[in-house]
Protein backbone atom coordinates (compact mmCIF):
# COMPACT_ATOMS: atom_id res chain seq x y z
CA UNK A 1 0.00 0.00 0.00
CA UNK A 2 1.14 3.53 -0.78
CA UNK A 3 0.33 5.89 2.09
CA UNK A 4 1.43 9.23 0.63
CA UNK A 5 4.02 10.87 -1.60
CA UNK A 6 6.08 14.02 -1.77
CA UNK A 7 7.64 15.55 -4.85
CA UNK A 8 10.48 13.01 -4.75
CA UNK A 9 9.51 10.31 -2.24
CA UNK A 10 6.95 7.54 -1.94
CA UNK A 11 5.91 6.18 1.48
CA UNK A 12 4.72 2.60 1.29
CA UNK A 13 4.42 -0.73 3.03
CA UNK A 14 7.55 -2.82 3.36
CA UNK A 15 8.10 -5.87 1.19
CA UNK A 16 10.42 -8.87 1.59
CA UNK A 17 12.31 -7.47 -1.42
CA UNK A 18 13.40 -4.52 0.77
CA UNK A 19 15.15 -6.78 3.25
CA UNK A 20 18.52 -7.22 1.46
CA UNK A 21 18.92 -3.46 1.07
CA UNK A 22 17.72 -2.88 4.64
CA UNK A 23 20.32 -5.35 5.92
CA UNK A 24 23.06 -3.65 3.92
CA UNK A 25 21.98 -0.19 5.14
CA UNK A 26 22.00 -1.30 8.80
CA UNK A 27 25.56 -2.66 8.41
CA UNK A 28 26.87 0.63 6.98
CA UNK A 29 29.02 2.35 9.63
CA UNK A 30 28.08 5.78 8.22
CA UNK A 31 24.36 5.05 8.62
CA UNK A 32 24.83 3.59 12.09
CA UNK A 33 27.33 6.18 13.32
CA UNK A 34 24.99 7.48 16.05
CA UNK A 35 23.80 4.05 17.18
CA UNK A 36 25.63 1.67 19.53
CA UNK A 37 26.67 -0.65 16.68
CA UNK A 38 25.80 -1.70 13.12
CA UNK A 39 23.19 -4.44 12.99
CA UNK A 40 23.80 -8.05 12.07
CA UNK A 41 21.37 -9.62 9.57
CA UNK A 42 19.41 -11.38 12.32
CA UNK A 43 19.00 -8.05 14.17
CA UNK A 44 17.76 -6.32 11.02
CA UNK A 45 15.35 -9.21 10.36
CA UNK A 46 13.95 -8.87 13.90
CA UNK A 47 13.66 -5.09 13.42
CA UNK A 48 11.82 -5.70 10.12
CA UNK A 49 9.39 -8.01 11.96
CA UNK A 50 8.81 -5.39 14.71
CA UNK A 51 8.03 -2.79 12.03
CA UNK A 52 5.49 -5.15 10.44
CA UNK A 53 3.88 -5.85 13.82
CA UNK A 54 3.62 -2.17 14.70
CA UNK A 55 1.72 -1.52 11.46
CA UNK A 56 -0.65 -4.41 12.26
CA UNK A 57 -1.15 -3.31 15.86
CA UNK A 58 -1.23 0.48 15.46
CA UNK A 59 -2.05 1.22 11.83
CA UNK A 60 1.12 3.26 11.42
CA UNK A 61 4.86 2.79 11.68
CA UNK A 62 8.18 3.36 10.00
CA UNK A 63 7.26 3.69 6.32
CA UNK A 64 9.49 2.21 3.65
CA UNK A 65 10.66 5.13 1.51
CA UNK A 66 11.55 4.93 -2.15
CA UNK A 67 12.49 7.45 -4.79
CA UNK A 68 9.55 8.11 -7.09
CA UNK A 69 11.84 8.62 -10.07
CA UNK A 70 13.60 5.23 -9.84
CA UNK A 71 11.66 3.12 -7.33
CA UNK A 72 14.85 2.63 -5.30
CA UNK A 73 14.34 1.79 -1.63
CA UNK A 74 16.34 4.38 0.33
CA UNK A 75 15.36 3.70 3.95
CA UNK A 76 12.56 4.58 6.32
CA UNK A 77 10.84 7.62 7.76
CA UNK A 78 7.88 7.37 10.06
CA UNK A 79 6.39 6.83 13.47
CA UNK A 80 7.01 4.54 16.39
CA UNK A 81 5.53 4.32 19.86
CA UNK A 82 8.47 4.87 22.20
CA UNK A 83 7.90 3.06 25.48
CA UNK A 84 11.24 3.00 27.30
CA UNK A 85 11.16 4.56 30.77
CA UNK A 86 11.35 8.38 30.55
CA UNK A 87 9.30 11.35 31.71
CA UNK A 88 7.78 11.83 28.22
CA UNK A 89 6.97 8.19 27.39
CA UNK A 90 4.95 6.48 26.15
CA UNK A 91 4.84 8.80 23.14
CA UNK A 92 4.68 8.85 19.38
CA UNK A 93 8.17 9.33 17.97
CA UNK A 94 9.09 10.38 14.45
CA UNK A 95 12.35 8.98 13.15
CA UNK A 96 14.32 8.32 9.99
CA UNK A 97 17.17 6.21 8.68
CA UNK A 98 18.39 6.55 5.11
CA UNK A 99 21.12 4.94 3.02
CA UNK A 100 24.35 6.91 3.28
CA UNK A 101 24.34 7.41 -0.50
CA UNK A 102 21.26 9.57 0.04
CA UNK A 103 22.56 11.76 2.87
CA UNK A 104 22.59 15.55 2.42
CA UNK A 105 19.92 15.59 -0.31
CA UNK A 106 17.09 16.89 1.87
CA UNK A 107 15.19 13.61 1.86
CA UNK A 108 14.95 13.29 5.65
CA UNK A 109 13.55 16.81 5.99
CA UNK A 110 11.17 16.47 3.03
CA UNK A 111 9.96 13.09 4.25
CA UNK A 112 9.63 14.01 7.91
CA UNK A 113 7.55 17.09 7.03
CA UNK A 114 5.21 14.90 4.97
CA UNK A 115 5.01 12.34 7.78
CA UNK A 116 4.08 14.99 10.32
CA UNK A 117 1.38 16.31 7.98
CA UNK A 118 0.02 12.77 7.55
CA UNK A 119 0.31 12.07 11.27
CA UNK A 120 -1.61 15.17 12.31
CA UNK A 121 -4.24 15.23 9.52
CA UNK A 122 -4.89 11.53 8.90
CA UNK A 123 -3.73 9.69 12.02
CA UNK A 124 -4.95 12.54 14.28
CA UNK A 125 -1.86 12.64 16.48
CA UNK A 126 -1.95 15.49 18.98
CA UNK A 127 1.78 15.57 19.69
CA UNK A 128 4.90 13.98 18.22
CA UNK A 129 8.38 13.69 19.74
CA UNK A 130 11.80 13.05 18.29
CA UNK A 131 15.09 12.40 20.02
CA UNK A 132 18.63 11.50 19.16
CA UNK A 133 22.09 11.34 20.66
CA UNK A 134 23.25 14.86 21.50
CA UNK A 135 26.24 14.41 19.16
CA UNK A 136 23.96 13.61 16.19
CA UNK A 137 23.79 17.17 14.87
CA UNK A 138 22.48 16.20 11.40
CA UNK A 139 19.33 14.63 12.87
CA UNK A 140 18.89 17.48 15.33
CA UNK A 141 19.01 19.91 12.39
CA UNK A 142 16.23 17.93 10.67
CA UNK A 143 14.12 18.23 13.83
CA UNK A 144 14.61 21.99 13.77
CA UNK A 145 13.90 22.28 10.03
CA UNK A 146 10.58 20.44 10.37
CA UNK A 147 9.40 22.89 13.02
CA UNK A 148 10.01 20.90 16.18
CA UNK A 149 10.96 22.71 19.39
CA UNK A 150 13.61 21.53 21.81
CA UNK A 151 11.88 20.17 24.91
CA UNK A 152 14.98 19.19 26.84
CA UNK A 153 17.77 16.68 27.20
CA UNK A 154 17.90 13.26 28.86
CA UNK A 155 20.12 10.25 29.30
CA UNK A 156 18.69 7.40 27.24
CA UNK A 157 18.04 4.49 29.63
CA UNK A 158 18.85 1.87 26.97
CA UNK A 159 22.31 3.25 26.18
CA UNK A 160 25.33 2.03 28.14
CA UNK A 161 26.79 4.31 30.81
CA UNK A 162 29.88 6.12 29.59
CA UNK A 163 28.82 5.94 25.93
CA UNK A 164 29.01 9.22 23.97
CA UNK A 165 25.51 8.28 22.76
CA UNK A 166 23.97 8.29 26.26
CA UNK A 167 23.11 12.03 26.33
CA UNK A 168 20.10 12.78 24.10
CA UNK A 169 18.21 15.83 22.91
CA UNK A 170 14.41 15.78 22.95
CA UNK A 171 12.20 17.68 20.51
CA UNK A 172 8.41 18.03 20.34
CA UNK A 173 5.75 19.40 18.02
CA UNK A 174 2.00 19.74 18.54
CA UNK A 175 -0.75 19.38 15.95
Amino acid sequence: MIYFETERLRFRDWTREDLPQFRKMNKDPRVMRYFPAPLEDAETDAFFDRIQNEFKDSGYGLYAVELIETGEFIGFIGFHEASFKASFTPCIEIGWRLKSSHFRKGYATEGARACLDYGFKVLKFKEVYSFTAKINLPSERVMQKIGMTKAGEFDHPNVQEGSPLKAHVLYRINA
